[in-house]
């Protein structure tokens, strides 16, 4: 079929949609009415959406009640820009997110989501997602009553998120879980809970982006109970800088035990690679590496059988680490910090919880950045001896291959 494009203004938003044919336009409400009524006309447009076709919300803001939903493949939602366009849900009374989409081959570009009250922004199963250029915020700043996800691909083969911005989520501002084949770039995450978080996911490359305020600035978790465990994940180039927001996660989720003042953390993931980043002044630690037995949420989700609590091949390197460590969120660590380092002393840019799989042949750590250092926790003997080491463990880990959207995760 041939590519339907349709532009949603003009005067058959009075009279409703009208059919154009291939290549014809479709068309409801000028730009600047931007009241209510403008739902209907994007939600039939939605519903009535064939594969190849291009939804184009003109510029203006745009009030909406309850959900939208897409389940077609091969669609394109495109506005005018994510400070032009924007899709605002402060008055929505009914449905989980914003824009549900269940579907494949699926693009959408250049708008804003607001005020959703769940996630804004929900992938739902299929292959071929495209987010660029999308801004998804709470504009009240940070709230746990907040919507939990931003930007939120689940279960998708082939996702690539570029060139957008993600605020005040109060779980993840962007987050991809149980997914494979992913690149995360260029985009900016603050005052979330987590900036970018990446879980249960093999094959990312998440790099060129902004980390800034909020409570951990990139997270690469397993967590237990899911389709599929995730590993292979490369977190390179980026700045991650002075994330110290309080958490404000809802009570019982997994990011309500990040600590505030946390750079990068990964937990119980494998085969993950730290390297030429920016990475500085975030006060509990630069990076957290850690298993499910220090998470904080052991209490609240059981292990499956199949479950891999160790972190292992974590390979740190090439970063440029300045600050950090002076002000833990945790009072345990605070008196580490003086204890260890003096009144004015810094914990080490990376800090590990020790546990590490009884005759393992993987390593768990290895830490190769100048002058960084590593330090052992100790949890496993209920950090009775935390201790700088060198080099975390064995060192080198082989460099992680670059993710290719065209090709399957291994």
């Amino acid at each position: 079929m041939m590519k339907k494009t349709m532009i949603l203004a003009g005067l058959a938003g009075a009279l409703g949609l009208s059919a154009c044919g291939d290549g014809g336009d479709q068309s409801a409400g000028p730009a600047q009415e931007a009241d209510a009524s403008y739902q209907d006309t994007l939600r039939t447009a939605l519903l009535d959406a064939q594969p190849g076709d291009v939804i184009e919300i003109p510029a203006g803001k745009f009030s909406f009640d309850r959900s939208l939903s897409l389940t077609t493949d091969g669609v394109t939602i495109r506005g005018q820009g994510m400070d032009e366009t924007i899709l605002s849900f402060a008055d929505q009374i009914a449905g989980a997110e914003g824009l549900l989409v269940t579907a494949s081959d699926f693009t959408i570009e250049n708008l804003a989501i607001e005020d959703t009250i769940g996630d804004a922004l929900k992938v739902n199963e299929g292959k071929n997602v495209v987010i660029r250029g999308l801004r998804t915020e709470w504009t009240n700043g940070p709230d746990t009553e907040n919507g939990a996800y931003g930007i939120y691909p689940v279960q998708i083969e082939n996702v690539l998120i570029e060139d957008s911005v993600a605020i005040a989520a109060s779980d993840a501002g962007i987050y991809v879980g149980q997914s494979r084949n992913v690149i995360v770039r260029n985009n900016r995450a603050e005052y979330n809970v987590a900036g970018i978080e990446i879980e249960n996911t093999i094959g990312a490359d998440v790099y060129g982006n902004v980390a800034t305020e909020n409570t951990g600035g990139i997270l690469v978790f397993n967590m237990p109970h899911l389709p599929q465990p995730g590993h292979t994940t490369r977190v390179y180039e980026n700045r991650i800088f002075e994330n110290n927001t309080r958490n404000f996660g809802a009570e019982g989720t997994a990011v309500a035990s990040v600590p505030a003042g946390t750079g990068v953390i990964i937990n119980s993931n494998d085969a993950v690679e730290i390297f030429d980043n920016e990475i500085s002044n975030n006060k509990t630690a630069n990076v957290i590496v850690s298993s499910y037995y220090t998470s904080g949420y052991t209490e609240q989700f059981d292990t499956a059988d199949a479950f891999d609590p160790y972190p292992e091949r974590i390979y740190v390197h090439g970063n440029d680490f300045a600050g950090g460590g002076g002000s833990p969120d945790n009072m345990d660590l605070q008196a580490l910090r003086v204890l260890k380092f003096g009144p004015t002393g810094r914990l080490p840019d990376v800090l590990w919880d020790g546990y590490a799989r009884e005759g393992g042949a993987d390593p768990v750590l290895c830490v190769d950045n100048g002058d960084a250092e590593v330090m052992n926790l100790d949890a496993p003997n209920d950090f009775s001896d935390p201790r700088i080491v060198d080099g975390g463990a064995d060192c080198p880990i082989e460099p992680l291959p670059a993710v290719s959207l065209a090709a399957p995760a291994p």
